[in-house]
């Protein structure tokens, strides 16, 4: 009526609320990291809230139960870092000193590995070397202030490390009720939907999550312990960086890679290619062993699906981006997935009824056939000849 179409109405005003939707994380972006982030954080401390609840005394409250957690953990990490932050410090600084000497260095050239067959080469690439460095000096200062700036800004929003933990002990402690809630709102259908949806997104962001802590132990376990019977120079600062850059996907694990090759090969390490034998070796057995075992549910997705989401995630979000790729990328998968089966049901479930009903619509149209049959068939249903 008045051309006025109701499903053109809601489609536009889906449209409306999504694009909306999608303005106001734009704009609130900081916060959402934030959140993110104390998310991530909930799920690294949730199993162990569940083993003093299991294990604990049984009138412990649960508030209680997860303040034991979270203070327990804020000390296990204060004294890690007292151990090893001291000397990651020291090394560091260190590298930092010897640096400029090192790329300035008359021996420079005699200090970079190549194979036999490279050789002829050196000169050559030694000057393409010298010319990127002279080239990148004048950029130096400007870099460095940038550096200082973003150092500066983080030094500034400090309240974030106190405000993760905080949002954590939240979300632990309400999430059930959270939960529960949202999906009180919803019909029998949509709870049933989106039931299964959070349930999937809590088992990958619990696997993805703890996947990703106990790779960065076990590659700052690795790397220390085998830098140091190696010889490598600065090798507990470059298993640390190692262990953090594991966090972001694909290009971390790469970064770290080359970031030891590069600090060995400018500070005179004799044995590289070792090096590069032993980081390629870990690499295949983390990725094809390791890995597949601690994500071996709920983070399935494709790798060309990954390098887009990594891509996409590098030009919103930076580093934050990057980090956040695959798990988006998985759960929009889970949503799809499960709307699409949500909507395989429905379909299936019409196509039944209207199967149903179009036998129902059958057998009562051969009732009134064998009734018809039947009175014509009965005495004194001739009619009269007149």
């Amino acid at each position: 009526m008045f051309g006025f179409n109701l499903r053109v109405a809601k489609m536009v005003w889906t449209a409306f609320l999504v694009a909306l939707l999608l303005y106001l994380t734009y704009r609130v972006a900081s916060t959402l990291i934030v959140v993110v982030f104390a998310i991530f954080f909930s799920y690294l401390v949730y199993p162990l809230v569940e083993l003093l609840e299991r294990y604990g005394p049984k009138r412990l409250p649960r508030t209680a139960a997860i303040g034991i957690v979270f203070l327990v953990v804020i000390l296990l990490v204060a004294i890690l870092g007292s151990i090893f932050g001291t000397r990651i410090e020291e090394e560091a600084s260190k590298l930092s000193a010897q640096l400029p000497t090192l790329l300035k260095g008359s021996n420079f050239a005699e200090r970079i590995p190549l194979p036999e067959f490279m050789e002829p080469l050196r000169a050559r690439l030694l000057a393409f070397i010298q010319e990127q460095l002279s080239s990148g000096t004048g950029q130096a200062m400007p870099l460095a202030k940038e550096l200082g700036l973003t150092v500066m800004h983080a030094a500034s929003n400090l309240i974030y490390l106190v405000l993760v933990p905080v949002l954590s002990f939240l979300l632990i402690k309400e999430g059930p009720d959270m939960r529960d809630g949202l999906l009180s709102l919803l019909n029998r259908p949509n709870k049933k939907l989106w039931g299964a949806i959070i349930e999937d997104l809590d088992i990958l962001l619990s696997r993805y999550v703890r996947a990703l802590l106990l790779l960065s132990i076990a590659t700052f376990i690795s790397y220390s312990v085998a830098f140091s019977l190696m010889g490598v120079p600065y090798s507990l600062l470059l298993a640390g960086a190692a262990a953090l850059l594991e966090f972001i996907p694909f290009a971390g694990p790469l970064a770290a890679a080359i970031l030891a090759v590069v600090v060995a090969g400018f500070s005179g390490f004799d044995h590289v290619f070792w090096l590069i034998g032993f980081i390629a070796a870990y690499r295949l057995f983390q990725d094809y062993v390791v890995n597949p075992y601690l994500m071996s549910e709920g983070v399935e997705v494709s790798p060309l699906m990954v390098i887009v989401g990594l891509l996409a995630g590098d030009q919103l979000g930076g580093v934050v981006g990057i980090f956040l790729s695959v798990p988006v990328m998985a759960a929009i998968k889970i949503v799809f997935v499960r709307a699409r089966a949500a909507l395989q049901l429905r379909h299936d479930a019409m196509e039944k009824a209207e199967q149903a009903a179009a036998e129902k619509r059958a057998r009562e149209a051969e009732k009134a056939a064998e009734k018809a049959a039947a009175l014509q068939d009965a005495p004194g249903a001739a009619t009269l000849d007149l």
